[in-house]
């Protein structure tokens, strides 16, 4: 049973994301603001993450420390996330109050209709080879996104990790919250549970996202900040999932 949801899911987002991605680039073209792209593209997203999640794949989403997230239009936030599968990438634009920019590697940009899409937003893609000019590019345009108040979101492993392990937490995140002032979320999340790191076949089951105080970044230092963010991060998802760390 859980192949053929998978199957019927993998189906779902094929199809759906044809339509919206040309509602996007045709947004685009006749010169829809990037702010009505953003609310097509996380409208996809919520279908792909929560709704047709829960109702093909049986996955649902429990949230808890909506509460922590800072209030006020254009108040900044940078948010640094648990990294176990695709589904984090998709659930946190759905369910955040503010737009979100993704720090992302450039060769996602040709990927046929979902780099289209995010090539269209304001994301911030990167050459991962050029370290240096890449991290003046995140601070440059990170500045700009915080501005508008759009946040910004960080997988600090860099890449997935299974369920139960821990990858190595890169500064980059925290060095860009201390260049700019903005604090810092550090966000726990079990989809490994259901949807496991490179796994085509997802099992119905439920999907903890919480989210943690604010972290002041002023006069910190970027390795010290990170090194709290790691601890608050993996102490979560003890708790969250004490199974995946026996």
């Amino acid at each position: 049973m859980s192949f053929i949801r998978s199957v019927l899911h993998m189906v779902w987002m094929a199809l759906t994301v044809v339509p919206y991605t040309m509602a996007i680039v045709l947004g685009a073209l006749f010169g829809m603001s990037r702010a009505s792209r953003y609310r097509i593209a996380s409208a996809w997203l919520g279908l792909s993450s929560v709704g047709s999640a829960r109702a093909i794949l049986g996955i649902e989403t429990r949230i808890t420390g909506m509460e922590n997230l800072p209030v006020g239009k254009t108040t900044p936030a940078v948010l640094l996330v648990k990294h176990q599968s695709t589904l984090e990438t998709f659930l946190m634009p759905a369910i955040m109050p503010h737009p979100l920019a993704y720090v992302f590697k450039k060769e996602l940009l040709y990927v046929p209709f979902f780099g289209w899409s995010i090539g269209l937003l304001d994301m911030i893609h990167i050459d991962r080879s050029l370290r240096t000019q890449a991290f003046k590019k995140v601070v440059a345009q990170g500045k700009e996104r915080l501005a508008q108040g759009i946040w910004i979101i960080m997988f600090p492993e860099g890449t997935r990790v299974e369920r139960g392990q821990k990858g190595v937490y890169e500064t980059s995140g925290t060095r860009l919250a201390v260049q700019t002032g903005a604090p810092v979320i550090p966000i726990a999340v079990t989809s490994a549970k259901c949807w496991p790191r490179k796994a085509f076949i997802k099992t119905p089951g439920i999907v903890d996202v919480s989210i943690g105080k604010p972290i002041p970044s002023v006069g910190r230092h970027h390795k010290e900040l990170m090194q709290e963010v790691e601890n608050w991060i993996e102490a979560e998802m003890r708790r969250l999932d004490p199974e995946a760390y026996r």
